[in-house]
């Protein structure tokens, strides 16, 4: 979360300070179901750009990876437990302007870890957004915000992964009824690959869906233009493919900070949680400028992990309401997985200073280290020893780091050996 800045007396408190966790009442967090925006139903948007554009899946796009990424043979910067992992090519290394944030894998997908169900494909996603104010002065350093990218990485070769951006859309008309798309201008911190759908975090509404059966393929000629242009063509900002949402979870109950997502395939049914981000361990609802979605909370609040369960047959929430809710007090959190009541959380210090993944179980007292991060630390992935067709001998956690000339995708074992 690069906009975050940092505070050195903090660093200590990583791996000194104890966070406590106490089981709140679950029922004041929800979500309702939006098949729709202002433009109306995303299928019936989707089917009218399907007319216009041609449309592919998620598999299509694997296999036309255009970008090499380089492997990397040990762990990165101050990380421990590393079992596997990978650098971006030079250009996505010091691009300024894009910033990597979310990390899901086809472990997270389907059981057996490969995609799409009945295939073959070992792959992961990372999700990026475009930043405007690269050195946090008052001037826009690039103003057109692109939004947020998505990377398919073919990883079915770790000695030499593949890779390719897409752009993520919000389907739309225009004023003059044609069917078009805009950049989705969001955080992108977290999401979750559960079958066909990529989950999105959306920080003060909710839940944004994508349906990796629908891309369309657009011109890249124009790198400054979305959408339907004046000229009859449709642009991605450069891009050959864009990835349009397909369904949305507006938070309906307390105000809830939609930093990151992860999955729990040890639960039954099948879960997925939120965790919050906050700068000094107490979550604010009064960002300048942003309106949450839900009814205000009575006052700020320690950072909680929320829980709902998942329907495997349609890959969507099966209820409207959580099913457990913890608080955590701890800082920075960037990412969250669990294994039923057992959570893990990456937690960051800034540019300079290595992360650390912490456990702490549900109505525990108190968080632990299980093993330092990256610098930089962001989303987790939790990738079970059981995935039969993809498995490590041990179950691993994938993290992506943001920063400058420290972008990783790597996995370190879950148990911190």
């Amino acid at each position: 979360m690069a906009a975050a800045p940092f505070a050195g007396a903090a660093v200590n408190l990583l791996s000194a300070a104890p966070a406590h966790a106490a089981t709140v009442d679950a029922s004041q967090y929800s979500i309702t179901s939006r098949s729709y925006n202002s433009h109306g139903e995303f299928a019936a948007l989707a089917a009218g750009l399907a007319v216009k554009l041609p449309k592919v899946d998620a598999s299509a796009v694997i296999a036309d990876a255009n970008r090499s990424a380089k492997v990397l043979t040990g762990a990165p910067s101050t990380a421990e437990a590393f079992q596997a992992g990978f650098a971006w090519d030079t250009a996505d290394q010091e691009v300024a302007y894009w910033i990597p944030q979310g990390v899901t894998t086809s472990a997270d997908a389907f059981g057996n870890g490969l995609y799409p169900a009945g295939g073959s494909d070992k792959v992961i996603l990372v999700s990026w957004y475009f930043e405007t104010n690269t050195d946090d002065d008052a001037e826009l350093e690039y103003p057109l915000d692109k939004g947020m990218r998505l990377t398919f990485v073919d990883y079915n070769n770790p000695a030499a992964p593949t890779y390719r951006h897409v752009l993520l859309v919000e389907p739309v008309r225009t004023g003059t009824g044609e069917y078009s798309f805009n950049p989705v201008r969001k955080h992108a911190g977290g999401i979750m690959w559960y079958g066909n759908l990529l989950y999105v975090v959306d920080t003060y509404k909710g839940l944004r869906i994508f349906d990796l059966n629908t891309l369309f393929t657009v011109d890249p000629a124009e790198k400054d233009i979305c959408g339907l242009h004046t000229d009859g063509k449709y642009y991605g900002y450069g891009y050959q493919y864009v990835l349009s949402q397909s369904h949305a979870y507006d938070n309906a109950g307390t105000y809830l900070r939609y930093s990151t997502i992860g999955l729990d395939r040890a639960s039954s049914p099948d879960s997925l949680v939120i965790s919050e981000y906050s700068l000094d361990g107490v979550v604010s609802y009064n960002d300048p400028g942003h309106t949450f979605s839900g009814t205000v909370p009575p006052g700020e609040t320690t950072p909680h992990v929320v829980r709902w369960p998942l329907d495997y047959t349609d890959r969507h929430p099966g209820s409207p309401t959580a099913t457990e809710a913890v608080t955590v007090a701890q800082k920075k959190i960037q990412g969250v997985v669990s294994r039923n009541t057992k959570h893990y959380l990456s937690v960051s210090v800034g540019e300079t200073t290595k992360g650390a993944l912490r456990t702490f179980t549900s109505g525990g007292s108190t968080a632990t280290t299980v093993a330092d991060l990256a610098i930089g630390c962001e989303d987790l992935s939790f990738h079970s020893s059981g995935a039969s067709g993809w498995a490590y001998t041990e179950s691993v956690i994938w993290n992506v780091s943001e920063y400058v000339n420290k972008r990783y995708v790597y996995a370190v074992r879950a148990d911190g050996s």
